[in-house]
């Protein structure tokens, strides 16, 4: 029967076919977003400074080590940047801020997980010794003044730390690096400014700064076979707590990436 004898007798004409809607490429932000959020990165840690430094006045607070003033600094630093990212996600984007980033659960098992981190700390003080990385005066050594100074630092160094920095850097940097230039390149490309961001920690020491560079290749692998950022910040907490323990087990200053 044709069509318009479909209509005329009183029958509705088909439906057009059902067309389906593009999905949003991933990840939905750019370039410009990486470089607003790196712009907004020292300003933060200097606001989140002198808000610590705020409260320790106003409340006339004692600090017996510098541990005790820059760990809360970075952490309200910390605070205050993803804060600007998350209302750039929810806002701009309107998508979920946790989500995007990657931290979602993963097929691999936690126990699996944190002894990937261990190896991965092994092979790191392997390297570095086949280097000859010398035992260098830095910042970090002067934190440990007491023990809750190394308390703080250790809670910091396995939890916090690792969190802000692999949404950052696998999180938000990486998916773009790996869109643009597929994931060999993408993984090494963030790698890199993420061993260069701690240079100064380790007077800017090469050798140190190559491991760093090795560590960021390995979990940024982590990050792109499970798909979670959760998973390489598990990771990364278990490789600096490897450190940590070693540190103060033996006496000695291993290269980490805190």
């Amino acid at each position: 029967m044709a069509d318009g004898n479909m209509i005329d007798a009183g029958l509705p004409p088909p439906s057009p076919p059902a067309v389906s809607e593009p999905e949003e490429p991933y990840p939905f932000w750019s370039y410009t977003d990486v470089a607003i959020f790196t712009g907004l990165a020292l300003p933060c840690l200097i606001l989140g400074s002198l808000l610590v430094k705020g409260v320790i006045w106003l409340l006339r607070l004692p600090v017996h080590s510098k541990a005790l003033e820059i760990v809360p600094a970075q952490f309200a630093g910390y605070a205050l940047l993803f804060a600007a990212l998350y209302l750039l996600f929810e806002r701009a984007y309107h998508r979920p801020f946790w989500r995007s980033l990657g931290w979602t659960p993963t097929r691999l098992a936690f126990p699996a997980i944190v002894a990937l981190g261990f190896l991965l700390a092994f092979v790191v003080g392997l390297l570095g010794a086949l280097l000859k990385t010398q035992d260098v005066e830095t910042p970090m050594k002067e934190l440990f003044s007491d023990r809750t100074s190394v308390l703080l630092l250790g809670i910091f160094g396995v939890t916090l730390g690792p969190i802000c920095e692999e949404l950052a850097f696998r999180g938000f940097l990486q998916p773009l690096l790996v869109r643009s230039f597929g994931p060999v390149l993408g993984i090494v490309f963030m790698a890199v400014p993420f061993g260069l961001l701690h240079l100064a920690q380790y007077a800017w020491s090469w050798r140190h700064g190559a491991l760093i560079t090795v560590t960021g290749i390995a979990l940024g692998l982590m990050r792109h076979l499970t798909g979670s950022t959760r998973a390489s910040a598990i990771m990364h907490g278990a490789y600096n707590f490897t450190f940590f323990a070693a540190y103060f087990s033996q006496g000695r200053n291993f290269p980490s990436a805190w």
